[in-house]
């Protein structure tokens, strides 16, 4: 039995192709994945986007409208029964000539290609998140036609080169006999009509290429590599069709500063000898929260890490933010004046018990390892 194409948009019969494009823009706005994530949903949108394909081409909908169903064997699989044994019906077809199994034309409405649009931004733009105005270049509804193609009043008409099929046959003789082989009209296309009278603007593509601005909302936590999509906001189709998606790859800057790892931040604090020992706090201004005191407690050793819980980047879904680590480095000073010399012969003087010791490297490597051997054993594995 067909489907009812008219009633899965909600339009009459006799509907103009104006009113079938706006009944189905209204419903893709309601049931896109995007939108609606309902299983139900989905089902809905698929059928109402091959609704509006079919409706959207003459020789499909006069197939409807004579009630007949042009999807019918699209849906049964193939012609012939040969679909599910690895493409025999295609080897029939070239053997013994295309018959009933003819493909058909193509529409000359189809969807749109999606766009990738790359875009840079700094650690902070991807903690805070940001809203950019972006300039792309793209396919637009042909606004004299408005994705008809044709200019004025006039109709596209039947091919006369394929006779409407949308493809042309030739026969070829080999050593198993003659072969028959279809491929898609050099005229039309595939498309199985022509415009005679096509659109001076768009020349009866329904589309032209058009610059236009767009503004971008990047989620806060948004990392390097990800990609945001804006449904859409791609290329028009051929004829006016659906637009594709434009989707915007996020390129992350290094930072002068930070390292990041996932949500966490990695810094170097560089601690002179005496603060190490004695403690001091440290000033750092954090992505998120401005200037930051951080307490190195005495007795720091070198290699040591501090990190305050909640202060690193925010996660992209969540908002729960990671923490910010800092690897504090021990400055040893290389000169000193006669005065330091003397007070550090008194204080070693005092502290006798410290004296330099020769131990196995691999007991201590892992414990008293650089900041820089630490920091490359915890991104190595990852």
């Amino acid at each position: 039995m067909a489907r009812d194409y008219y009633g899965l948009l909600g339009v009459s019969k006799g509907a103009s192709d104006s009113e079938i494009k706006r009944a189905y823009r209204k419903l893709a706005r309601e049931l896109h994945p995007d939108v609606n994530p309902d299983e139900a949903a989905q089902v809905r949108f698929q059928e109402i986007t091959v609704a509006y394909e079919v409706l959207s081409d003459p020789e499909k909908r006069r197939i409807v409208d004579l009630g007949g169903d042009p999807m019918e064997n699209a849906a049964a699989g193939g012609a012939n029964g040969f679909s599910g044994f690895g493409g025999l019906g295609d080897v029939f077809e070239a053997f013994f000539g295309a018959g009933t199994s003819s493909r058909g034309p193509v529409g000359r409405v189809r969807p749109g290609s999606d766009s990738l649009l790359r875009m840079r931004l700094d650690l902070t733009e991807c903690a805070t998140g940001v809203t950019k105005q972006v300039t792309v270049d793209t396919a637009v509804l042909c606004d004299l036609c408005k994705g008809k193609g044709t200019h004025g009043n006039s109709s596209p008409v039947a091919c006369d080169t394929c006779g409407g099929r949308g493809e042309v046959q030739s026969v070829q003789r080999s050593l198993l006999g003659q072969v028959m082989t279809s491929r898609p009209c050099p005229t039309c296309r595939g498309v199985g009509e022509v415009i005679p009278d096509p659109c001076h603007r768009c020349g009866g593509d329904g589309r032209v290429r058009a610059r236009r601005e767009i503004s971008v909302k990047i989620p806060a936590g948004v990392g390097d590599g990800m990609r945001v999509r804006l449904a859409a906001q791609g290329e028009v189709g051929p004829g006016g069709g659906p637009s594709g998606d434009l989707y915007v790859e996020v390129h992350e800057d290094q930072h002068d500063i930070f390292v990041r790892d996932g949500d966490d931040l990695h810094f170097t604090i560089d601690v002179p000898m005496v603060d190490a020992a004695l403690g001091t706090t440290v000033t750092v201004d954090a992505i998120l929260d401005g200037l930051t005191e951080i307490t190195i407690p005495p007795g720091t050793q070198p290699g040591a890490v501090t990190t305050l819980r909640g202060h690193g980047m925010p996660h992209l879904r969540s908002g729960v933010r990671g923490d910010l680590h800092g690897h504090i480095n021990v400055v040893v000073p290389a000169k000193l004046d006669h005065r330091d010399a003397e007070l550090l012969r008194d204080l070693k003087k005092h502290r006798s018990r410290d004296v330099a010791e020769v131990k196995s490297t691999h007991s201590g490597a892992g414990q008293n390892g650089s900041i820089f051997s630490r920091l490359r054993e915890t991104f190595s594995g990852r």
